[in-house]
């Protein structure tokens, strides 16, 4: 069964329009979910909402939303007044702009969607939309309103269909230099950086999403199955907390014959110990870092 859509609309580009779906990316289906029981009892329990005032159980329809215009008053809106609230991109996505995704900064990105044509008749156009961007290698800009909240977003061919992506607003995202400001400018040892980069070497690999497993996930099934069975909690083993190096150098030496095993170990360390000849023939050559 194909996964429910996210949110149904139009994609546009000028006087050029489609149908088009969004699906979540993202499936929430968990393998390990708990329920909150009552301990004397074993049954499950569930959440009531309680007048703040009287301290007595809302009845069903009583609750409805406010909006805090002032200490204690409220401004009473309706759900269905809240639905009926519509701009454009309540319903269309309108490309306004293009840019490449990468010059888009990692920390605005938000939360993906798949897009696909609603309908046949929406495929040709969807296709035309989807290919011009493939072949121009850009993603278009546009705005929706998701979850009752307007958002930027940033969409980009994938195969068949496209993805969306949601974007942070600016006013949100901390910018680097309230954090980074406070980390001191340190002079690093090229022959350490080199050892440093042969361990990377020796460590790369092809992204393969299919090999992240969920080890606390594991644990936590671990410790149902032996509950299930009557059994004590098994005792977890805690990991040694990794500490400060006292010298790094060293760390990084055995780091890299761990890594290289032995004669690949060898034969790596004579790098680093050439470009360190070259280092002392041309003094003033250590790497910066602010």
């Amino acid at each position: 069964m194909a996964p429910r859509p996210a949110w149904k609309g139009y994609l546009k580009l000028s006087l050029v329009t489609c149908a088009i779906e969004l699906t979540n990316v993202v499936t929430h289906a968990e393998k390990v979910s708990f329920r909150i029981l009552n301990r004397k009892t074993g049954n499950t329990v569930r959440r009531v909402y309680v007048d703040a005032g009287t301290g007595k159980p809302l009845e069903d329809g009583d609750e409805i939303k406010g909006y805090e215009v002032s200490d204690g008053e409220f401004v009473h809106i309706e759900e269905d007044e809240i639905e009926a609230v519509e701009i454009e991109s309540s319903h269309t996505l309108s490309l306004d702009g293009f840019v490449q995704k990468s010059s888009i900064e990692q920390v605005y990105l938000d939360t993906p969607y798949y897009v696909s044509p609603a309908d046949e008749v929406s495929e040709e156009a969807f296709a035309v939309i989807r290919d011009a961007m493939t072949a121009k290698k850009m993603a278009g800009l546009a705005r929706i309103v998701l979850y009752q909240r307007e958002r930027p977003v940033v969409i980009e061919p994938l195969g068949k269909g496209m993805v969306l992506t949601t974007l942070r607003y600016e006013d949100t995202v901390r910018k680097p230099g309230e954090v980074f400001d406070e980390i001191k400018a340190t002079k690093t040892d090229d022959e350490m950086i080199d050892l440093a980069e042969h361990i990377i070497d020796e460590k790369k690999a092809k992204f393969d999403p299919s090999k992240f497993d969920d080890r606390y996930e594991d644990a936590l099934l671990e410790l149902i199955r032996a509950k299930k069975a009557g059994k004590k909690a098994p005792k977890a083993k805690a990991p040694p907390k990794p500490s400060n190096v006292v010298n790094l150098f060293d760390a990084l030496k055995k780091s890299l014959d761990a890594e290289g095993g032995g004669k690949a170990g060898k034969s790596s360390s004579k790098a680093p110990a050439a470009r360190t000849k070259a280092k002392a023939a041309a003094p003033g050559r250590s790497r910066k870092s602010a």
